[in-house]
């Protein structure tokens, strides 16, 4: 088994500030490329994200890296010191982007002999692929099984009867075997992720997996605590198990999608079995360098211990009413955020990802923006979205939380200081006698700087006044983050 990098630089666009090295406020093309030799020589990470999902992906990324910092490179080795790891998109799911997948694949072959071409050895840049919206085995033995007989196993055939092979006339496919990484983002596969990781293993006599946990897609489906809870179910499923497993988790800066900042590693103590943190944009971008740096390698250097204890029934229980709650909530709330969200401002070149919410009205599903924009609209209008589905806890409920999720309090109180209750009378949520409103039930502290923005942001929604853009900029700076 290779080093397991424990930070992964990934293409969230949840940043307000644009990096220095970016062209514009958006980035994309070139930008990529500089920001990976960012994320490995400046802050530290171990491993960047390469996402061919959803966007244009550069796929001569290794060429122009190795070109341009070919002495980084030959210290800090791609492929063993760190790591460079395809996400493509999932042809099951992703129809129109299906062949991507096999531009990606095809792509790997080529980034390997450049990096032997620079350095004369036979390390691998770029080994491993994660499957987005994985749900069996199946689907990720079917890549790898293409990538053996289409790509490297192609090196074999010979195209006319008589003649010279493949690999004698263009080289070898290397490297051989590619390694699959399953990033699970509905409620049931993350639950039954250890299901398919086992089903996975034992087919293709794997040791160890590499298993990534999805934060965001799962609290916009579900809630936030929905999200933690069965994130914390899957960790203590997937321990369990006879193969080795190495969990990733995609945290973000947003309480909602994670509370993973700079200046907040509980993260660490709230999931002490996961493996790798996902470090995104307004994590690497909103916070001073050195802040950055040093959170970095507090993460690259964190110990590995066992999941963290859950009452399964119990958690499950304040899952199905929470997200039942908050799923009524948001359906409520929908007309006002998809009409808000044309507002928030883009920072990086991507098209919609297909969620559980990602479908047309025409299918009869609910449609939402990514989790990023949902977030960015419904912080920049003083309803943080931790609030939605909280009325229905118990007391009981809270008591469970406080035993297996660590950071309830305070990733509640990091969320609750952006409340701005001035603003609920234009929310679309109905005031029913007797109900409760449960974020009144914890301690917390308004940020009157943050309540003032957000004063003035409802006002410029209702006068569609210009200056709604950068009332919604001044309020993530204040945040930290743009969703």
């Amino acid at each position: 088994m290779q080093k397991i990098p424990k930070t992964m630089s990934t293409q969230h666009p949840d940043n307000i500030r644009a990096p220095f090295f970016a062209s514009g406020s958006v980035i994309e093309g070139d930008d990529e490329i500089k920001e990976a030799f960012y994320s490995y020589s400046h802050l530290g990470c171990k491993e960047q994200l390469w996402d061919c999902e959803g966007k244009e992906a550069d796929t001569h990324v290794v060429r122009k890296l190795i070109t341009r910092h070919g002495d980084f490179f030959a210290k800090q080795r791609l492929g063993k010191d760190i790591f460079l790891t395809l996400r493509v998109p999932n042809p099951e799911v992703e129809k129109s982007e299906a062949k991507i997948l096999l531009e990606a694949l095809e792509s790997i072959p080529r980034n390997f002999d450049i990096s032997r071409a620079a350095y004369g050895d036979d390390v691998a840049p770029i080994f491993e692929v994660s499957l987005p919206m994985a749900t069996s085995a199946r689907s990720l033995s079917r890549i790898r099984e293409y990538y053996r007989r289409f790509v490297s196993g192609k090196g074999k055939v010979s195209l006319m009867d008589d003649d010279i092979s493949m690999e004698k006339w263009v080289g070898r496919f290397m490297p051989e075997e590619i390694s699959m990484i399953p990033l699970f983002e509905t409620m049931d596969n993350i639950l039954q992720a250890h299901e398919t990781v086992r089903e996975y293993a034992e087919k293709e006599k794997l040791g160890a997996v590499r298993v990534w946990l999805a934060r965001s897609d799962p609290a916009l489906n579900y809630g936030f605590l929905s999200a933690v809870l069965i994130n914390k179910i899957a960790l203590q499923r997937l321990a369990s198990l006879d193969v080795k497993t190495f969990p990733i988790l995609g945290c973000g800066s947003a309480p909602f999608r994670g509370n993973l900042r700079p200046d907040n590693l509980n993260c660490l103590k709230g999931y002490p079995s996961v493996e790798t943190f996902t470090v995104q944009s307004a994590f690497k971008y909103d916070h001073e360098e050195r802040d950055v740096v040093r959170a970095v390698e507090k993460i690259n250097s964190h110990q590995v211990s066992g999941p963290a204890q859950v009452n399964e029934e119990e958690a499950l229980d304040i899952v199905e009413k929470t997200s039942s709650e908050y799923m009524l909530q948001v359906s409520l709330l929908a007309p006002l955020i998809n009409d808000f969200a044309r507002h928030i401002p883009q920072r990086r070149r991507r098209k919609l990802h297909i969620g559980l919410f990602g479908y047309s009205r025409s299918s009869g599903a609910l449609t939402l923006p990514r989790a990023i924009t949902f977030c960015a609209s419904l912080y920049s209008l003083g309803l943080p979205p931790e609030i939605l589905g909280l009325s229905v806890l118990s007391p009981k409920d809270i008591g469970v939380l406080a035993g297996c999720y660590a950071n309830f309090e305070t990733d509640l109180k990091d969320a609750l200081k952006y409340v701005n209750k001035d603003n609920f009378g234009i929310l679309p949520i109905p005031r029913e006698k007797g109900r409760r409103e449960g974020y009144r039930d914890f301690d917390f502290e308004i940020d009157e700087q943050h309540k003032a923005v957000t004063d003035a942001i409802a006002d410029d929604y209702a006068k569609k006044s210009p200056s709604l853009q950068e009332n919604i900029i001044a309020a993530g700076a204040i945040r930290g983050f743009l969703g």
